[in-house]
């Protein structure tokens, strides 16, 4: 499965591409297993290409640009590829993201651990990029810490999928019946067999979140190792403990999967009205913020913008604009969203998708954080 690089660097390839002449399928599809341990995406595909074939029918008139013929040619060729390289896809995929357009030689696709919430095709002439972009938002890249007083389990995860996994080891004790000073002794010898292990896994954890700039740690542990790893963190990595849940530090890997993303997507929507307030608040003292479509597309284009935040459903954001697509294509909605994305990834600047629509509603739909004003 590709790592959270590779699908950053896809992003910002198909976000620099220029409009096509020839027609770009977006291609996403829900690659999980259905009741009868079976994906169900070929009936979809083949009924919606069969569709999109069909309306390129006809050639152009002479001297009118590209044909119809021609246009119907790169997508038949797209068709082909796209059904030969779903034919090889590892059974352990949750998703695919695909963009392929033969007459402009375009053809990138993304086997992902993530899931794709449900099958879509698009034909247009760019890429519809929204989707990914929002699935690069969902499942952003955190540590996970699972500990006790013996033994730690760090796991850095990212895009639905652990990238690396690392155990501490510590000095194990045991219980011994004996009375008085020795009794003391021995109490203090375990407390500092359990410093020494917390101060350990403290450096292994502290380590890995910043050579990996990691932003997001959630801390798993019983009511002894938790406090005493919490008051050994240094303060720059207890500033990015977003949780503290229970797990046993045995859990298999695809429970510590599902409990902690989970966890990430609560507390990112627990956020949501704080970065849209600080968004407003930031707009409206000092003016190194915009709110709604036109000033947050004109502060892209001038290169201003820090941080995008853009509502997770297109239609939130509020466009007179007609979309330009055909239909059943990108609507005009989705159409401003992936302009907006697009100029996003080609300014270097981030953007934060808002979950809670009625919190997105405040803003328009769309707003940016500001590096400078002019």
């Amino acid at each position: 499965m590709p790592q959270l690089e590779e699908i950053s660097a896809q992003l910002d390839r198909l976000a620099r591409l220029e409009p096509s002449p020839f027609p770009i399928i977006s291609l996403y599809l829900n690659l999980q297993a259905d009741q009868h341990g079976r994906d169900r995406f070929e009936p979809f595909l083949r009924k919606e290409l069969g569709e999109r074939l069909r309306t390129y029918d006809v050639e152009g008139p002479p001297g009118a640009g590209l044909s119809n013929g021609s246009q119907r040619e790169s997508l038949e060729r797209d068709a082909e590829k796209i059904l030969a390289y779903l034919s090889g896809v590892e059974p352990s995929a949750n998703g695919v993201a695909l963009f392929a357009s033969s007459g402009s030689d375009l053809f990138e696709a993304l086997q992902l651990a993530a899931p794709i919430p449900e099958h879509r095709l698009y034909v247009s002439s760019q890429p519809h990029l929204y989707p990914l972009a929002r699935l690069f938002d969902e499942y952003p890249r955190y540590a996970v810490l699972l500990t006790d007083t013996n033994a730690a389990r760090i796991f850095v995860i990212a895009a639905n999928a652990v990238e690396r996994r690392e155990q501490v080891e510590g000095m194990k004790t045991r219980r011994h019946k004996m009375g008085g000073w020795s009794q003391a002794r021995y109490q203090r010898h375990n407390e500092n067999v359990h410093l020494h292990h917390v101060k350990e896994v403290v450096d292994a954890l502290a380590r890995i979140v910043r050579n990996e700039g990691i932003e997001s740690i959630i801390v798993s542990g019983d009511e002894v190792v938790v406090p005493m790893v919490k008051d050994h963190l240094p303060k720059d990595i207890a500033e990015r403990v977003v949780d503290t849940i229970s797990l046993n530090i045995h859990a298999a890997e695809r429970a510590v999967l599902e409990a902690t993303i989970a966890s990430i997507r609560e507390t990112d929507r627990l956020t949501d009205r704080e970065r849209v307030d600080a968004l407003l608040d930031d707009y409206r003292a000092n003016g190194l913020a915009v709110v709604g479509l036109d000033a947050t597309r004109r502060a892209l284009d001038l290169g201003q913008v820090d941080e995008l935040v853009i509502a997770a459903a297109p239609d939130t954001i509020a466009t007179t604009a007609p979309a330009q697509d055909g239909p059943g294509e990108r609507t005009a909605e989705e159409q401003v969203a992936d302009e907006l994305v697009a100029k996003a990834r080609n300014t270097s600047a981030r953007v934060r998708f808002i979950e809670d629509v009625s919190v997105a509603k405040s803003i328009g739909g769309v707003g940016a954080h500001l590096r400078f004003k002019m």
